[in-house]
């Protein structure tokens, strides 16, 4: 899978990029064929699987002096000029600081992994778009937030954000630095010309697996916590908090009760450290209640039909 996705990357055409890949606690050593066959790539390894979060911001150390980032998850595959018309489009709208492209699900490619990330009142967000037909059409538009399996970044702007919150370790971590750049002032747009194919959590078992449901449910309830702003916050926490009621029944038909009760249990232990983060969150901030409110999305049996970022 990775061959497959650094042969899409070195393949961009009008661009070479530099390339950064992390292997985060595998068991064995990069194979020779890696090296051989992508020389121009930096591999690093870390010994300890640091998750998806840390991992990202230790690369991000190495691309100083860089003025773009793009992040393409491994089970992502990049169509041949995905990044020349990321930077096209950035250089075109430099009023944006990051970009989303269109996920096409690769076991089908007549059917959409997402149009980039919504953000729901509730805290629940979804990939826009997901399990719709390639052929609804959209065109270029400002989003919420780019899904990180394949988007492109300001390096400036992702620094001085503090990165990826490690202690999500993975899932949700993209929506929250979305949100956290969204409380600043940056926005993000959607450029539905640049295609990746896309797997989703496949190095995780899949999306319904234990580790995804864990993970995206418990860090679900820290993203609301840290960023929802002002009087939004407690105005939505009802229905935040019956959406995580709900969530629980469900996961509980499902047969996995005990897994959704351990991240619900292990969001609320973790409220006291988020709520410092919040503090230092919102003291920055520097759009209104109002701006935010604009930015989310109140439909309840639309986002009902999406497939939760979980």
């Amino acid at each position: 899978m990775l061959l497959r996705c650094l042969d899409c990357v070195v393949r961009q055409k009008n661009i070479t990029p530099a390339i950064f890949v992390l292997d985060s606690g595998s068991n064995n050593p990069i194979p020779e064929e890696f090296y051989l066959r992508f020389p121009s790539v930096q591999f690093y390894k870390s010994e300890k699987n640091i998750g998806f979060a840390a991992g990202n911001n230790l690369l991000f150390q190495k691309t100083k002096g860089y003025e773009w980032i793009a992040l393409v998850n491994p089970d992502a595959f990049l169509e041949p000029e995905w990044l020349s018309k990321m930077i096209s489009a950035a250089t075109a709208h430099p009023e944006y600081s990051s970009f989303a492209s269109r996920l096409v699900m690769d076991a089908n490619h007549e059917i959409l992994d997402g149009d980039g990330d919504t953000m729901h009142i509730s805290g629940l967000a979804w990939r826009e778009g997901h399990s719709y037909p390639v052929s609804r059409a959209i065109e270029s538009k400002e989003i919420f937030s780019p899904c990180a399996a394949a988007a492109l970044y300001r390096r400036n702007v992702v620094e001085t954000a503090g990165g990826f919150d490690e202690d999500f370790f993975c899932y949700f971590e993209d929506v929250d630095l979305g949100f956290r750049l969204r409380l600043t002032g940056h926005r993000c747009l959607l450029v539905p010309e640049a295609v990746a194919y896309h797997i989703g959590s496949a190095t995780t078992g899949g999306r319904r697996s234990d580790f995804a449901v864990y993970h995206g449910h418990r860090n679900l309830v820290w993203t609301y916590v840290k960023n929802m702003p002002g009087a939004l916050f407690w105005l939505m926490l009802p229905l935040h908090i019956v959406l995580n009621l709900i969530t629980i029944v469900w996961f509980f038909l499902c047969g996995q009760g005990l897994v959704i009760i351990r991240a619900k249990w292990d969001a609320i232990c973790g409220i006291p450290l988020f709520w410092k983060k919040r503090r230092d969150i919102q003291k920055n901030r520097t759009v209104s209640d109002g701006e935010i409110w604009k930015a989310l999305d109140k439909r309840f049996l639309t986002g009902l039909k999406q497939t939760r970022k979980t």
